[in-house]
């Protein structure tokens, strides 16, 4: 099996990604440094996967302490890289942390990568990178305008940083995955979102509705959208870990076109955040106690895919759709409060 290292593996997407690359065949370990993931995801992922999973709290900026990873793990063939703060509230407050952080441990990642001779790589880029796109749905090519918030601003750095750092070495190859707004939890019910403090649209729509927040907030409703709300392209959180799987196996089996490639992954579809909390309160049958509150700085107005490329070089199609989302959403949220109602009683 080939070994792959996995940075960010105890957080929301890295945890999705590590058991769809197992079921997938590969052999995989994790680095966190738990500052934002948890051990509980860890153990979410054993529980699905039937095996242990080693992960390594290391925080990547210390490049010493990176390296020592590499030393441990002479075998490995490819890295994807998830590690990084992603809030963009936070990071309109707290801009030089995330460039510390997000691009600080990109380049000791990328400097083991080339050390220890790992020359297969997967970024985790995002949308943001767009901006306020000028044609919709977005495609690869579109220029990459200026970001709205720091936190995009880190992703369009990084993927440069990527793309230089790919043009020096021309036996190392790397895939940069623009993904849209991932949602829902895995099926089992047994990972999912654990940050109870996240700032992301459906957490805080199933935390509303299970009565952990009083009520939430819709950003904005005087947007240039169809009822004046944000629109995003919301995608399963396990259609975008197989899309991963997917990338890997595109470059180590040698299918890419050139070293440096770039995949929107979204479903193609706009879905605006007053349609998003309609669809939650039909598959969950509960009625969403919210709020129209003014815009949100840092928000992009509209955004969504042209995934066409991902379809047709990787061989990747979305299985989930809208309402499965929210459902595996709504059923994570009760798994945890079961889960919490059990340690309190306990």
């Amino acid at each position: 099996m080939s070994k792959i290292l996995v940075t960010g593996g105890c957080g929301y997407i890295g945890g999705h990604t590590i058991v769809d690359l197992i079921q997938n065949g590969f052999d995989v370990i994790s680095v966190d440094d738990l500052s934002r993931g948890s051990m509980k995801m860890l153990h979410g992922i054993e529980k699905i996967v039937g095996r242990p999973i080693k992960n390594y709290k290391v925080d990547l900026c210390d490049l010493d302490d990176t390296e020592a990873i590499f030393l441990e793990n002479p075998d490995l063939v490819g890295v994807i890289h998830f590690a990084a703060f992603k809030s963009v509230p936070e990071s309109v407050q707290q801009p030089l942390m995330y460039f510390k952080n997000n691009l600080n441990s990109l380049i000791n990642i990328l400097q083991c990568a080339e050390d220890f001779d790992v020359d297969n790589f997967v970024f985790s880029s995002s949308c943001s990178v767009y901006g306020n796109a000028t044609q919709l749905p977005v495609s690869e090519d579109a220029p990459l305008v200026e970001p709205e918030s720091p936190y995009a601003r880190t992703k369009q750095m990084g993927e440069a940083i990527c793309r230089d750092f790919t043009d020096l070495h021309k036996d190392f190859n790397t895939i940069l995955l623009r993904y849209f707004n991932p949602v829902g939890a895995h099926p089992s019910a047994m990972i999912g979102e654990f940050q109870d403090l996240s700032e992301s649209v459906v957490p805080v729509i199933t935390k509303t509705a299970i009565g952990a927040r009083k009520e939430m907030t819709v950003f904005g409703s005087d947007y240039d959208t169809r009822d004046g709300s944000c629109v995003r392209d919301y995608i399963h959180v396990s259609d975008i870990a197989h899309a991963h799987t997917k990338a890997l196996q595109y470059i180590i089996e040698d299918r890419n076109k050139s070293n440096c490639e770039i995949f929107n992954l979204g479903t193609g579809n706009g879905v605006s955040v007053l349609e998003l909390i309609n669809a939650f309160e039909k598959v969950s049958g509960e009625k969403l106690n919210y709020k129209i509150g003014p815009r949100r700085p840092g928000d992009v107005i509209s955004v969504y895919a042209n995934n066409n490329k991902a379809k047709k070089l990787l061989g990747w199609e979305t299985k989930y759709d809208l309402d499965a989302m929210m459902d595996t959403a709504w059923r994570w949220e009760q798994a945890l409060a079961a889960s919490k109602k059990t340690t309190v009683t306990g």
